[in-house]
């Protein structure tokens, strides 16, 4: 499997020959809705947080006697039906995150990719070097490989200037190997994988 590698310019400088164990697997579905679930469960703080009855202020006084009055009986101000009574079942502060298998994880990551790969939306990049923090320059990148709205821009390793630059780019994000996910690939138009990238994917997933 062959893909274009572009310069900066958006001019074709050569190929590259794709592991197809990593790029050119048939799509588990399956595997990548459960990364996405995970990624998004795992993000949740999970902090929201109600008062039960026995939590809210006041009510000790039983409001009227229990009978006599020809209303219902009631022991408390500060039960569920009452204005500003207790919530019943409300949330409480919990954990979301859950684990996936690691088999699970690798096959949901390969899938993404290659997925990416057969939808024509996988772009390799030579090199990505910024002299400054320039916004400007990765717009001109990103116009010159004809990149979608929302793209992902795959680092080998952390680039403060060019994550500096791409920041304030509406629906660019940037991203390094070792943070890779399966949700923020399927989550974008283009993935633009640099070419130093697809060794360190290939290094980690093909094995």
């Amino acid at each position: 499997m062959k893909l274009s590698v572009f310069d900066m310019a958006g001019k074709k400088k050569s190929d590259i020959e794709l592991n197809e164990s990593v790029f050119g697997i048939e799509p588990n579905t399956s595997a990548m809705h459960l990364a996405v679930v995970n990624y998004l469960a795992n993000q949740r703080q999970g902090t929201q947080s109600t008062l039960t009855r026995a939590e809210v202020s006041g009510g000790g006084k039983k409001p009227w006697r229990q009978k006599g009055t020809g209303r219902a009986r009631q022991g408390s101000t500060r039960s569920p039906q009452w204005y500003h009574g207790g919530i019943a079942f409300g949330p409480k502060p919990r954990e979301y995150g859950f684990s996936i298998n690691k088999k699970v994880k690798r096959l949901a990551m390969k899938s993404a990719l290659s997925s990416k790969v057969s939808a024509d939306e996988m772009i390799i990049l030579d090199s990505l070097k910024l002299d400054a923090i320039k916004t400007k320059e990765i717009v001109k990148v990103l116009a010159a490989l004809k990149a979608g709205k929302k793209t992902l821009i795959v680092l080998p390793e952390k680039d403060d200037v060019v994550y500096r630059s791409a920041r304030n780019i509406a629906g660019v994000k940037t991203s390094i190997v070792n943070t890779l996910n399966v949700y923020d690939i399927l989550n974008c138009d283009t993935i633009i994988l640099l070419k130093d990238s697809v060794a360190k994917v290939e290094e980690v997933y093909a094995q």
